[in-house]
Parts: C-alpha cells; structure tokens; sequence
C-alpha cells in the first residue's frame, strides 16, 4: 500500500506465438492505479503496473503475423483480450474469456469472479506486467496494438490507450446523437476527456462537477465546458435543474467511482454498513439526471452498497450503463479524430517525469499536488 519504486527487472519475453515485445516510449499513471497504491483493491505481490503505455516493436511471436512487425511504432488498447471469443465477437473485450483464466468466471465481483485481463492490474485481472517500464510483453499482439502515423507525437497519441476510449464509452453507451445536456461528474482525465467526447458527439451543452477549484480550470481550458464546483448532493443537483427548466441532465457520466473525497458522515456509514468507499457521486447522478434519461458509469467500484437508490431508478425510468470501456471497439475511429485534428488529447497533461520518478507521480498524482492532473512519464 502505497509503496510504489522503481527496480530493475528481467526483460520480458515472447512466451506465445501470439505475443509481442514493446520497447516502451511512453507512458502514463492512470485513476485507476491509484486504487491499487492505496490498496483498496488488493496486490500482495510486487508487479509492474500501468495500462496506459505505447512504443515500438522490438520482437514478434509467430502467430502474430503481418499485423505487426519490429519497427512499427504502437499503442496498446489497456485490456487483454483475444478477439476470437463469444465477447470480443461482440466487441466487448473487457469481458475476454481467455485472458484472464484463473479468476474469470460469470458472477462478477471484487475477490470472486472477474471479467478479462487489464495490463498491470493486480493478479485478480490476470497479473501481467504493465507498461510502467522499459520494456512490456503484450499479449495477442495481433488483435491489440495499433500502428501509429509518424505525424503524431506520443503525447497527441497516448491516450487512445484508455482514457479517451474510456471518457467516449460513457458517451457513446448514452447514444449522445446531439442537443442533449450532459453533466459530468469527475474533472479528472476521465472526465475531461468525456467532455470532448460529448461534443464530438454533437453535445448542445457540457458541465463538469468537482470539488478541486484547479481541476475545474483545466477542464474548462481543454474542453470548453461549463463547471460546478462540489458542495454538497443538494446543491449540485438543484444546479443542474436549474440548467434545464428544473429536468435534469439528458445524460450523467460518473467518473469518479467508489474513492471520492468524503468526509466523517460517509465514512462512518461505511464503516458501518461494511462498504468499501462511498456511491455518493453515483446516487447525485441518479437524482441529477432527467426522468427518462441515461446514467453511465466509467468510476471504478468494487463493492455493494447498502440503500443504492433503486427505487428512483424505476420511478425515473433510468438508463444505466458502465463497466470496463471497449477499448478495441473504439479505438481506430478515435485515432481518426485525432490524425483529422478534430481532438486534441495532450491538453490534459500537467507533469512529464522520467520513469526513474514514477513514485513522485503518484504522489502528486494521489495527493493532488501542484495541481496535477495528468503525469506522463518518459523510460
């Protein structure tokens, strides 16, 4: 918990035909690893972590074939998936049946069942190393990577690793066709870049919530939204009606998940109620979105909650949505935008640190220092 260094490894190697080697370029820490270093969701052993990373070829199994070669400059999607079972068939490659063997199973749950394999995200998503490195095995190199024109840097090209796919998810599972009012919750990279994903999506109106006053800066300089800062559940949620003739938002998009800043009242319920974290921002969506509308959901969480507001879900006739984004599904339309200029993704980036210091970035990162949003850092 909390113990993040920098070791020196064995260099990975080709283990299946299917396999690649990736000299890492660059890389990036993500939401989500924080909740490993705060050891809400557990890793006993030490593992190289990190989901957000490209670079180039260095070595290619058999099996991948003329999909890549060494050379070729890539990013890699963040889940692990084979592109040949029933889910990646039907684009949900978070669900993979085959990358995640030893704990995959239907149910759903924290320690129990999970879906498919993340890079660098504990043994209960398949323990594989992460790109938090010089160098990372990927693999199913063949269905994962994608080749990246040399007329994008790294930085206008690393997100299409996870943050942008995963802020479009919540867009696009919301069926966002144009004219509707989205409220965000969350002014992290997440939430930024659902902002941008609103509008390509031909959003009429775009506010993001928050608690952190500089968060709300950056969202507003990088993706022309409106903001409103957090006080309280109430006072959101009245301003967001106040936005749309006392409706709600067509769609909310929760980017915070189950560790958001509380205070002594939500952790003590939780304590009591045997929670792990709080569902305070996902409930605020409930009351905030609009009779009819549709609430996604891109926060991590890990637990049931006591009293989850179901009855308002069918009263209101919500529609909800979340999980892990499809990645794969999204990502050759998103490079798109990107080569078209019709997005700009590095906007965001507030730190670029050498790899040597990884547990700085997480320390500013975690504990919102000098106004960190964003920390890339450079092998």
């Amino acid at each position: 918990m909390k113990d993040v260094r920098v070791d020196t490894v064995d260099d990975p190697k080709i283990e299946d035909a299917r396999d690649a080697i990736i000299r890492v370029t660059s890389t990036a820490i993500c939401g989500s690893d924080l909740h490993i270093y705060n050891g809400s969701i557990p890793q006993p052993r030490p593992m190289v972590l990190g989901h957000e990373f490209m670079g180039i070829v260095e070595e290619v199994g058999k099996g991948v074939g003329s999909k890549l070669k060494v050379g070729d400059r890539v990013v890699v999607p963040f889940p692990i998936a084979c592109g040949t079972c029933y889910f990646c068939n039907h684009e949900l490659p978070g669900h993979c049946e085959n990358s995640n063997p030893d704990h995959y199973g239907p149910e759903g749950g924290l320690m129990t069942e999970k879906g498919g394999a993340l890079f660098g995200y504990t043994d209960l998503y398949g323990g594989y190393n992460g790109g938090q490195a010089e160098y990372v095995r990927v693999p199913y190199a063949d269905f994962g990577p994608r080749v990246i024109p040399d007329s994008l840097t790294d930085e206008q090209a690393l997100f299409l690793t996870d943050i942008f796919p995963t802020g479009y998810s919540g867009i696009d599972w919301a069926d966002v066709k144009g004219g509707e009012f989205v409220a965000i919750f969350g002014s992290g990279p997440v939430g930024i870049m659902a902002a941008k994903s609103a509008w390509l999506r031909g959003a009429a109106r775009v506010v993001i919530v928050d608690t952190l006053q500089y968060r709300l800066d950056k969202a507003k300089a990088s993706a022309n939204v409106e903001t409103i800062r957090w006080e309280n559940h109430k006072q959101v949620v009245e301003e967001i009606r106040a936005m749309s003739e006392g409706r709600g938002a067509d769609v909310c998009v929760e980017c915070v998940g189950f560790e958001p800043d509380r205070d002594l009242l939500d952790r003590a319920k939780a304590i009591i109620n045997l929670e792990k974290g709080s569902d305070k921002v996902l409930t605020t969506c409930m009351s905030a979105v609009r009779r009819g509308g549709v609430v996604t959901v891109l926060g991590v969480y890990t637990a049931p909650f006591d009293n989850f507001p179901v009855h308002q879900f069918f009263d209101k006739g919500i529609t909800l949505r979340g999980g892990q984004a499809p990645a794969q599904k999204h990502i050759d339309k998103l490079l798109q935008y990107v080569v078209e200029g019709k997005v700009v993704l590095d906007d965001i980036i507030t730190h670029r640190l050498p790899l040597m210091e990884a547990a700085h970035g997480y320390d500013i990162f975690r504990n919102k220092k000098d106004n960190c949003v964003k920390v890339v850092l450079k092998p």
